[in-house]
């Protein structure tokens, strides 16, 4: 009588030859695993798990890039591998992952506070250079990273302009290329920063009030959209104006306010009129910036 042991293995064996020989019916998946250099009679143990790694494979294939990554682990493909006659699976980073990662390793110095997060990707390379507007705001870029380079200092810039014209891509774009040479740089929707200060008040206030004032490079963008509150203006923006004015700290502004229009803003609270601190807060900007407009089509559209 036979041993009902090898009966069963027997049969096993017979079960995964069938579904190895069923899988190998699909020539893409058999080119696959013969290019791995493993035994068949090794092969036809890890049928499933084979699947599974073509499936990744041929996703990778077709692959343009991280944002389309198809596979589960995004950025990484299920890999198998002999190892004394077995085989073992692992996830192995794609050559697009380590590119992308090469790529953005500079976003570690870049805090971006309620901006959209695809002005990451902002660059020089994108921007429109159809647009003649442009063309002396790049001028200064260039000027300013010079600048920069040697002195670790410089004027900001306070650029107004239209709705929709580019003026805080511009701006990221060149705190991007800054952030690839190591500079750290805070890119702040003023709105809601001083939203988030004022809810802040019994926990994180004085920490995230701390870094926007003493951040190498900063972006307060939108400046002149705000509610405009005796506080916002002499305990928030004040301060944080006369801290990195001291510090000769380069500071930018995007407004769709002129500063003569921003100074009328400025002046007029809810409950008061104070011409001589919203004057007093245009000085400031003056010192710290060089003032230019970007009037151009909207590129929202």
């Amino acid at each position: 009588m036979k041993n009902i042991g090898s009966v069963i293995d027997k049969v096993n064996k017979e079960n995964l030859k069938t579904a190895f020989m069923e899988a190998c019916s699909n020539k893409d998946f058999r080119d696959y695993i013969y290019s791995l250099n493993i035994k068949e009679e090794i092969l036809q143990k890890y049928t499933s798990s084979l699947e599974d790694s073509f499936v990744e494979y041929e996703n990778c294939k077709k692959c343009r890039g991280l944002s389309t990554c198809s596979n589960p682990m995004r950025g990484y493909r299920y890999t198998p591998e002999e190892d004394n006659r077995q085989i073992l699976f692992s996830y192995i980073a794609c050559p697009k992952y380590n590119e992308y990662l090469e790529k953005t390793s500079y976003t570690k110095n870049i805090e971006f506070f309620r901006l959209p997060k695809e002005l990451q990707d902002a660059s020089f390379k994108n921007i429109y250079k159809d647009d003649k507007a442009r063309l002396p705001i790049i001028k200064y870029f260039k000027e300013f990273m010079e600048e920069y380079k040697c002195k670790k200092k410089g004027k900001g810039l306070y650029l107004t302009g239209s709705f929709g014209s580019g003026k805080t891509y511009l701006i990221t774009a060149l705190f991007n290329e800054l952030a690839k040479k190591g500079v750290k740089s805070a890119l702040v929707y003023y709105p809601e920063l001083l939203r988030s200060l004022k809810s802040s008040f019994k926990s994180d206030y004085e920490e995230k009030f701390s870094y926007i004032k003493k951040v190498p490079l900063l972006l307060l963008d939108d400046i002149g959209a705000e509610n405009v509150t005796p506080w916002g203006r002499d305990e928030v923006l004040g301060p944080i104006l006369q801290y990195r004015m001291e510090s000769n700290l380069p500071t930018f502004f995007t407004s769709n306010l002129t500063l003569e229009e921003l100074e009328s803003n400025l002046s007029i609270t809810s409950n008061t009129t104070d011409k001589v601190k919203a004057r007093r807060i245009v000085e400031r900007i003056k010192y710290l910036s060089v003032d230019m407009s970007l009037i151009s089509e909207n590129r929202r559209k």
